[in-house]
């Protein structure tokens, strides 16, 4: 488990001075105003957050089994004797490259959780409708879908807000063999826990704001790659040379300017993904405190 905070004393020598970030092609249908409303940046000033622990010394109010939760107090600690949320839902976000494991991650999350009320909600879900020319470079894998153009942040903002106070939604339904939103949307309904996960989870400064915990999934380069050539290739309907193409020409790029210098905006560092179990473990138990307080 790593945070990022910088090293002192003798910790080891201080990180390389960050330098500047260069413009990447954007989605043709993108403005330089939008890119305005960016995660803050890497050099800010602004100091760092504290670290905080995992560690719960209190009794839980939840006797917890490994299929169910059981309340010792008659109904949900998140509620209140009237039966009305008593708090807003804690939000996750899960932010890391593409194939990094986040998904993954916040399943383990979810099922260590064992709590009856958990959201998963993906960012691939907000990818914004193309036009009939971006389709055409889509089809060809020369559209960017690694910019933060490429996503509807208004509408993941809006969808947040509402489950963050317990209402339903309504989510659209994208087709990656199609490259387009199916017609059909999919509602979710509000939550204790909400885990939000996406490449660019931690690339709006309006999104940064409504999330309570932020995790990234720090995963190897290559094992990244071989992971997204078996998904978009079994899954997505893509040959290996476009799956190829897409990686060096946007995928790569995308993640050295706009993804991976968020790991710094990050409260936990989760390296090796998945296989971190200890991290998993961590993460759940300051969870529970939160949900506990």
């Amino acid at each position: 488990l790593e945070t990022p905070l910088p090293r002192t004393g003798n910790a080891g020598p201080s990180p390389p001075p960050v330098t500047e970030l260069l413009p990447l092609p954007v989605p043709s249908n993108s403005s330089a105003e939008s890119l305005d409303r960016l995660y803050p940046a890497v050099g800010s000033t602004k100091p760092p957050r504290k670290r905080t622990t995992s560690q719960c010394k209190s009794e839980p109010p939840l006797l917890r089994t490994s299929k169910r939760t059981i309340y010792t107090a008659g109904r949900p600690p998140w509620y209140n004797e009237h039966g009305t949320q008593s708090k807003e839902a804690f939000v996750i976000g899960l932010g890391g490259g593409s194939a990094s494991g986040k998904t993954t991650v916040a399943t383990m999350i979810i099922e260590a959780l064992d709590v009856p009320w958990v959201v998963l909600l993906s960012m691939d879900s907000f990818y914004k409708v193309l036009t009939k020319q971006q389709q055409e470079q889509a089809a060809s894998n020369d559209f960017n879908f690694d910019h933060p153009d490429a996503f509807d942040f208004d509408l993941i903002i809006a969808t947040l807000k509402k489950l963050k106070q317990g209402k339903s939604v309504k989510i659209p339904i994208y087709d990656f063999t199609t490259h387009s939103r199916k017609k059909e949307w999919k509602t979710l309904y509000g939550a204790n826990v909400i885990i939000f996960e996406g490449i660019m989870a931690f690339a709006d400064k309006e999104l940064l704001k409504l999330l309570d915990l932020k995790i990234f999934v720090d995963t190897d380069s290559d094992i990244r790659l071989v992971r997204r050539l078996r998904r978009d290739i079994s899954e997505r309907g893509r040959d290996i040379e476009g799956v190829i193409k897409q990686y060096n020409k946007f995928v790569k790029p995308a993640f050295d300017q706009y993804i991976q210098p968020t790991m710094r905006l990050a409260d936990i560092v989760v390296p090796r993904g998945s296989g971190n179990t200890v991290a998993i473990d961590l993460i759940v138990q300051h969870v529970h405190s939160q949900l506990e307080e």
